[in-house]
């Protein structure tokens, strides 16, 4: 398989002109092509000699791929199937008047192993390549934000996915600011390493703020305490653009009670941040475990956080009918794909 230039920095486009004997300055046009003009094949490269062209696709593939299925919600949300290798993985479309937001996915499947989300019930099927990662986003020429938030755990597979912000965010890639991207995390040691290198956005899955209790729906909470990431957390400046929230799927009885608010209280104290509730997706004909809080609860726990000093919103459930919302990607259309 040809290895694709699609993910690549500028500097790493100019080796690859040098290398190839084209103009040092091939390399900027690749990247204007790449990921301005967003070009699928080389034929649209015009400001490249046809030789260098012909040079450049006797070595490498452009990276681009069209997804293979689509499904459309009655609220307007759209998921996407990407073929990835052998494997397939979905990306949601999310219309909201003047926005339009994209979940990106960043692992086929999951190792993570939450109890609640269906999308580890599918395993791990591999880490996304920049290449697969950025296919997701430049199939859209509308998008005003992105959200890591599809499959897979994005600091799992850190440096793909720092790639992938770096061609996002950089003036020779796409140019946007790292204020329109929010990556989320369970929370794991390579945290540390998304905190130090990119600018963007953070969500963390939360969900229980008693480790203990945490431990049992969530496994990585033994691989990195939440204790120890909000301390993480606590080190970096949170108070100007760059934003911190917490994600908190809300249960009947199991993490929406005053017990769970306070602690909530006692452990982002002090901490700039934003809770989000949200609330819980089943499985189709599952025999869940869990079973989501009636939205007066949940309004009352928002109410209750908000006065307490911690802006607290619940998000609008989009996508459910069709298996796109939090926690439901499980590539449902891959028996409608078309390759």
């Amino acid at each position: 398989m040809q290895e694709a230039l699609l993910g690549k920095t500028v500097a790493e486009l100019q080796a690859i002109a040098a290398e190839l004997g084209l103009p040092r300055f091939a390399g900027k046009q690749l990247a204007e092509w790449l990921y301005v003009r967003r070009a699928t094949s080389f034929d649209e490269m015009t400001n490249i000699s046809l030789k260098g062209r012909e040079l450049l696709r006797a070595r490498y593939a452009i990276g681009r791929h069209m997804p293979v299925a689509e499904a459309v919600s009655k609220d307007g949300t759209k998921k996407y199937l990407f073929q990835v290798g052998e494997q397939y993985i979905e990306s949601v479309y999310i219309p909201d008047e003047e926005r339009a937001t994209l979940c990106v996915s960043t692992q086929a499947g999951c190792k993570m192993g939450c109890r609640f989300c269906m999308t580890g019930t599918l395993g791990f099927h591999g880490h996304l390549s920049a290449a697969e990662i950025l296919n997701q986003i430049l199939y859209f020429d509308d998008l005003t934000n992105l959200v890591y938030m599809g499959e897979g755990e994005p600091m799992d597979n850190v440096e793909n996915v720092l790639r992938s912000l770096e061609v996002m965010t950089a003036d020779w890639g796409c140019a946007w600011s790292p204020r329109r991207i929010t990556v989320s995390s369970v929370g794991i040691p390579a945290l540390q390493q998304f905190l130090e290198r990119s600018e963007c956005h953070l969500a963390i899955s939360l969900h229980n703020p008693f480790g203990v209790e945490r431990a049992q729906i969530m496994p990585a909470e033994r691989l990195m305490h939440l204790s120890d990431v909000v301390r993480l957390l606590r080190r970096y400046d949170w108070n100007h653009q760059r934003r911190v929230s917490f994600e908190y799927i809300c249960w009947h009885g199991q993490n929406d009670t005053i017990r769970h608010a306070n602690e909530l209280l006692r452990l982002l104290k002090g901490l700039p941040c934003r809770i989000n509730l949200i609330r819980f997706h089943a499985a189709p004909s599952s025999q869940s475990p869990f079973a989501s809080s009636d939205e007066a609860q949940m309004e009352w726990l928002r109410d209750y956080l908000s006065e307490h000093g911690i802006t607290t919103t619940i998000r609008r459930s989009r996508g459910e009918d069709i298996l796109a919302a939090c926690g439901m990607l499980v590539n449902a259309l891959q028996n409608e794909a078309t390759v």
